[in-house]
């Protein structure tokens, strides 16, 4: 029985654990498939279907535990849809007529590759089942094994994925020198608008540990420099729903009282609203591949400013945003030990011909296993009724949350 040939890719925006992915399947192939090859085609679907890859080399296999310790993609990323057929043909990665998963399946047969590691979130696991399908159809022998990556923690059915405890330690820490802008100002507003499209957890979580960290600095009695000071005043997610006018007369008081306030907002809350309101006023909403509103071109946290700012009385509104930052940082402790765990399972999933994305199954009991492709969605709500997000709200004066309406 000839050695398997496996392909890694990885996929969608970053995330704080594609290289230390990328370095742990590469390491544990070495230690129980040395005789595997092991290619990788070069910014996610887009290479595959451009027939771009590199070969992982013995140096490379050598010193692949250094990317433990780095942030980014060694491999580059891209956001390609194989069904987007319109997309691709206009990227010119397939000609007018072609079926990008037939491209897909043709190059990954000519490459010889018997399994397909795809590093990614749901959208690169949905698609990633998509040529899964479709290889399945054409009787092939390939196996597909996904690893859940998305800093937004929002993947049905799994309990944690890739990134997301990293990404909120990095905001936390973002934020712990942004807030020192309260002092710049009398009566200063600033916003802290956290990655997060449909699901609010990083949002909570960013929150949560940046409040931890104001537990061990040390604060002076009398100065501006005291917890209370440096505190967060509001949390908006998408799940919640938001009395502007409500909110912003509590803040108005925060400011009145300490003299600044400082508010974190996911970038997808109050999305609905915002989008309605620049559809009616005739302004095009620009969207990518997957169909999902390109957020960066909406701008959620200068809408909560135009919302905030004269109500509360600022002098001064701030906006300032973690995403880049957070999601570009090398994986922390905790993500190491989950990629850990992921990525053995996954090469001996793989290796035995047993297809799925690899995660903690809420469906499960939270066991660790190769789920199913057709299980396998986006989108997946924060819950805002947690006993800890519910004792931060309390905490820092707001009411408890309600849940959004929805359409």
């Amino acid at each position: 029985m000839s050695p398997p040939k496996i392909a890694l890719l990885t996929a969608g925006g970053l995330a704080p654990c594609l290289s230390a992915a990328v370095g742990g399947l590469i390491q544990r192939y070495g230690e129980i498939a040395p005789d595997a090859s092991i290619i990788a085609y070069r910014n996610g679907y887009y290479g595959l279907l451009s027939g771009q890859s590199i070969e992982i080399t013995p140096a490379a296999r050598a010193g692949a535990a250094a990317l433990l310790r780095h942030g980014g993609s060694p491999l580059g990323n891209s956001r390609v849809k194989l069904t987007n057929v319109k997309d691709c043909v206009k990227r010119g990665l397939v000609k007018e007529g072609e079926d990008p998963l037939e491209v897909a399946a043709r190059r990954l047969a000519a490459d010889g590759v018997t399994i397909l590691h795809t590093i990614g979130g749901d959208d690169t696991n949905l698609t990633a089942a998509d040529l899964a399908a479709y290889l399945a159809r054409q009787q092939s022998t390939l196996t597909v094994v996904g690893l859940p990556k998305t800093i937004d923690n929002d993947v049905v059915p799994i309990r944690q994925s890739l990134g997301a405890a990293t990404a909120a330690e990095q905001g936390a820490l973002f934020f712990q020198n942004v807030v020192n802008e309260c002092s710049t100002n009398p009566r200063m507003l600033v916003i802290h608008e956290v990655m997060g499209r449909n699901c609010g957890w990083l949002t909570a979580a960013t929150a949560r540990d940046y409040r931890a960290r104001l537990d061990h600095l040390p604060f002076v009695p009398g100065m501006d420099f005291t917890k209370t000071h440096r505190d967060i005043d509001g949390v908006y997610l998408p799940e919640m729903a938001i009395d502007i006018a409500a909110e912003a007369r509590r803040l108005k008081q925060r400011i009145d009282t300490k003299g600044s306030a400082s508010i974190f907002v996911s970038e997808g809350a109050c999305l609905a609203e915002i989008v309605a309101q620049m559809q009616d006023a005739g302004i095009a909403v620009e969207r990518d591949p997957f169909g999902h509103v390109m957020l960066d071109k909406v701008n959620v946290g200068n809408w909560f400013a135009g919302q905030f700012g004269k109500l509360v009385a600022a002098e001064k509104t701030l906006v300032q945003k973690s995403g880049y930052f957070a999601r570009s940082a090398a994986a922390n402790g905790e993500d190491l030990m989950l990629i850990k765990g992921m990525v053995d399972l996954a090469v001996e999933c793989a290796l035995a011909g047993r297809p799925g994305v690899i995660g903690h199954d809420e469906g499960h009991g939270g066991m660790l296993r190769p789920i199913e492709f057709s299980r396998i969605k986006g989108g997946k709500a924060f819950d805002i009724k947690l006993a800890w997000f519910a004792a931060m709200l309390e905490e820092i004066g707001q009411p408890a949350a309600r849940p959004a309406v929805t359409a």
